[in-house]
């Protein structure tokens, strides 16, 4: 009887691994991982026909390494965005998007357009990859004379890193979360820059900053912010990071209207920022944080 192949898992890629870096155009390289497992350990049951996600959202990525040949060989260079719908069954390993993208810097292309097809042609493809259906990622390349149009603008909000807390717990602790269920219901939007967690292979540390938007029974802040520091010795991608803080902030506080963004530190010239949101809205802009 044949076997079914096992789904990949992040052991499986180059992930904390010696890698020879090709420099000639590869798509075999994008190492797509099942976003189900985490999603499972979490609440989150796998989708199935008809079935829904708890949230809308995307993963927002930024490459800024991005170079190739053009026609007279001659190098490019852009900066790629990236946006991967949070419904599609995988993510992209982060390594081998580096690695990917590497492989272009000594491929010849037409033009630009060229360049756009490649990526999120083969960017599509890894991420639906294994699911029976198709979509496309968002792309939008910047080159040179558009690089002064890319703000740096903190996230909007009230910080929560002004309190004076005490934090003890450094693995995800949700039972720090609480609200005011007997009073009147508020709308406000919490920030922080105190979110590190690490890479779930490597072991990395991974530093971010966070924010959350709602409506409903008045979060408790200190709480709310030692929980967010407890994900400070706790392995996870960030897309997996992200989608558990806006499961327990919906579970232990039951808002009517929650959104969790988080932007983090690129690292080799790549950033990933998830975006969770329980109702429609336009996608934040792409802007960088002072720390990136």
């Amino acid at each position: 009887m044949a076997m079914t192949p096992s789904a990949p898992k992040p052991e499986d890629s180059q992930l904390g691994k010696t890698s020879a870096y090709k420099d000639q155009y590869d798509p075999g390289l994008l190492f797509p991982l099942p976003r189900a497992t985490k999603r499972e350990e979490i609440g989150i049951p796998q989708l199935k026909k008809g079935s829904t996600l708890p949230f809308l959202g995307a993963d927002l990525w930024t490459a800024y390494e991005l170079s190739w040949l053009n026609a007279r060989g001659k190098p490019q260079v852009a900066i790629a965005h990236i946006t991967v719908p949070c419904e599609t069954p995988n993510i992209v390993e982060s390594k081998s998007f580096k690695l990917y993208l590497n492989s272009f810097n000594n491929t010849q292309f037409a033009d630009v357009d060229e360049v756009k097809v490649r990526l999120r042609v083969d960017l599509s493809e890894a991420v639906w990859r294994g699911s029976g259906k198709s979509g496309f990622v968002g792309l939008r390349l910047l080159t040179p004379e558009q690089f002064d149009q890319e703000p740096i603008h903190e996230l909007d909000g009230l910080s929560l890193d002004r309190l004076d807390v005490e934090c003890t717990q450094y693995q995800p602790a949700p039972e720090l979360l609480s609200a005011a269920f007997d009073e009147q219901p508020v709308t406000e939007t919490l920030t922080s820059s105190l979110l590190k967690s690490n890479c779930l292979v490597t072991g990395q540390p991974d530093w971010g900053s966070v924010q959350i938007s709602y409506s409903g029974p008045q979060i408790d802040q200190a709480g709310l912010l030692q929980y967010l520091v407890s994900f400070r010795q706790h392995n996870e991608f960030h897309e997996q990071c992200v989608e558990r803080i806006y499961m327990d902030v919906m579970r232990r506080c039951k808002p009517t209207k929650l959104t969790v963004y988080a932007r983090y530190t690129r690292r080799g010239g790549l950033d990933i920022n998830p975006w969770r949101s329980s109702h429609p809205q336009t996608l934040p802009p792409n802007v960088r944080t002072a720390r990136q």
